[in-house]
């Protein structure tokens, strides 16, 4: 007989430490929230991109990156980045290139991030806060384009396409670019979380679609939101 059967009660779990400043924590999230919105509820529709911050310039993917964002600026779109270094740093200065809003969410971290000169000075934030950050890179993007990263970029990408899936946000463009980085991944989702243990449908894949151009980021976009689709550009998340 277990000691719970027996009905042995053992003593609760308790903190080793709380801090009175937690309960004041709320008015520091707030605070982002409104700076944030202000800042880019004036900004027209953009589209976010994710990726490593130890892309170095001379990496083929980091000029993928201004590209992508060149194009992207091209047809009307402001730019959204983390604000850092590597394929952020390419993205803002696409966008900066292209003459598009540059938009940096900066995150407060011990090491890797600090912002980047491409970002416009006016929609250069800073974050406490991984959470709020999410929230701004999902509220106003009408597409995400990742590319190649870290657990960062994972933690983003798995995010949105959660949001998706559960529907809790609009669908809209998640684009992998770089097949030659995200094929072993794609492969292992089709094989082992679709076909072996069934934790998707087979429609989750239409989420996800893998190209290396950046005329194909534009063209999967612009059919998104073509004018025999439903689609049309506006902010997510309702908050």
């Amino acid at each position: 007989m277990s000691q719970q059967e027996e009905g042995i009660k053992h003593p609760m779990k308790q903190w080793s430490q709380i801090k009175g400043e937690n309960s004041w924590t709320m008015f520091k999230v707030l605070a982002e929230f409104v700076e944030g919105f202000e800042t880019l509820n004036k900004i027209g529709p953009c589209i976010s991109i994710f990726g490593s911050a130890r892309t170095k310039p001379e990496d083929p993917y980091y000029q993928l990156g201004v590209d992508v964002a060149k194009r992207l600026a091209a047809e009307g779109f402001g730019i959204i980045t983390g604000g850092g270094p590597g394929i952020m740093e390419a993205a803002n200065k696409g966008a900066y290139l292209g003459k598009a809003p540059s938009v940096g969410l900066n995150i407060d971290l011990p090491f890797e991030q600090s912002h980047n000169p491409y970002i416009d000075l006016d929609k250069n934030l800073n974050y406490r806060y991984f959470f709020v950050r999410k929230v701004m890179f999902v509220k106003y993007a009408q597409a995400f384009v990742v590319l190649p990263g870290g657990f960062g970029t994972m933690d983003e990408l798995f995010e949105v396409l959660t949001l998706i899936q559960t529907k809790k946000i609009t669908k809209v463009p998640v684009i992998l670019v770089g097949s030659e980085f995200w094929k072993g991944m794609r492969e292992w989702i089709v094989e082992i979380m679709l076909e072996k243990e069934k934790t998707i449908s087979p429609k989750d894949m239409d989420l996800i679609p893998v190209v290396d151009d950046p005329e194909e980021v534009v063209e999967l976009i612009n059919k998104f939101y073509s004018a025999d689709s439903n689609n049309t550009l506006k902010p997510n998340y309702e908050l």
